[in-house]
């Protein structure tokens, strides 16, 4: 017989059986939380391949982004008040309870928060958020857009794991619908949906673009005028970022900055590296990161490190300061943080 399989049990065993599993999984998804706390402040996902620890909650242990981001929020909340690990574990206050109060709570006034909220719904919590901290009643106008043959909706790009996320307080009366983040969806091999809301100005400049490709494009068809555009906008973008050829030019002069790299180097590392981070675990795992990615000495420019071609790589930030406290050490780079932000 399935283990899954419930039908021969009585209901009461039924029920006390499903009262012990709710308070096992308490628990565990305290001692789970007390786990990511920890991995993520000794940065392990680091040296095992990832950029993030949010990365490492998606791509290794197979979570769903709203779940890694809920569990990765509420483990460092909790990593600063410990007092919220027992709560989770005795079922006082659920995860989207502490997401709503963690910008409120501190060490001094948790378990007065935590009291208060024990045994209460989402709502409710957001109601007594709203009665000790009322914010004003008026709500930002929000413009809905009628579909049309081509419906173009923007979004919002994807919050960041470190970053709490906004929260809208209740509100006396009916409030109008919110449009959802901007999100591309795929709905076939190879298509994809862009949903998102374009405010008048960014509306303005996709007509005055259609108007221009007009001749080459002259279906309208938004989907083509977006590829061009981005055609046009990444070809900019790679002339800032790492010129526009990959030969030296013969007027290029070398700079006297030792950290300089030059445009020709940075094009063919860029082209040689795939865009995206070049860090590789142990196990052979190589960082997907191909976001926020800096041009890193492998041998550091302290040790004489030269910006050639063979001596730059890619790195995503973290992977970068991670090899640089490999190199110099973990305090040494600590320092050298707080001097550049003090």
């Amino acid at each position: 017989m399935s283990s899954y399989s419930l039908s021969h049990l009585s209901d009461a065993s039924l029920l006390d059986g499903l009262t012990a599993l709710i308070a096992r999984d308490r628990t565990t998804t305290a001692e789970l939380l007390a786990h990511i706390a920890e991995v993520d402040v000794r940065q392990l996902y680091l040296p095992v391949g990832y950029p993030s620890m949010h990365a490492y909650c998606v791509q290794e242990l197979r979570l769903s982004e709203d779940v890694a981001n809920k569990r990765i929020r509420v483990a460092r909340k909790a990593r600063e008040v410990p007092t919220l690990f027992a709560a989770i574990a005795d079922g006082r206050i659920h995860l989207s309870g502490v997401i709503l109060l963690a910008s409120y709570m501190t060490s001094d006034n948790a378990e007065e928060l935590i009291g208060a909220a024990e045994g209460k719904s989402k709502n409710e919590i957001e109601a007594l958020i709203a009665a000790r901290h009322p914010c004003s009643e008026t709500l930002p106008m929000v413009e809905t857009f009628a579909a049309t043959k081509s419906t173009v909706e923007t979004v919002e790009p994807e919050p960041s794991p470190v970053a709490p996320a906004a929260r809208i307080l209740p509100a006396p009366g009916p409030v109008a619908s919110i449009p959802k983040r901007s999100k591309v969806e795929p709905i076939a091999r190879e298509r994809y949906v862009l949903r998102v809301c374009l405010g008048q100005a960014t509306h303005h400049k996709l007509r005055h673009a259609e108007a221009l490709l007009s001749h080459k494009i002259p279906s309208g068809d938004l989907a083509a005028i977006l590829g061009r555009v981005l055609d046009l906008a990444i070809e900019q973008l790679e002339k800032r970022k790492f010129g526009a050829s990959s030969k030296r030019r013969p007027a290029e002069n070398p700079s006297k900055n030792p950290r300089h790299v030059p445009a020709h180097v940075r094009h063919a590392v860029w082209h040689r590296d795939g865009g995206q981070c070049t860090f590789v675990s142990e196990t052979g795992l190589r960082c997907a990161e191909r976001k926020r990615l800096e041009f890193d000495h492998a041998i550091p420019v302290a040790h004489g490190g030269p910006a050639t071609i063979e001596n730059i790589r890619l790195c995503c930030r973290a992977h970068n300061q991670y090899a640089a406290a490999q190199v110099f050490g973990t305090e040494f780079m600590r320092h050298r943080r707080s001097a550049a932000h003090g």
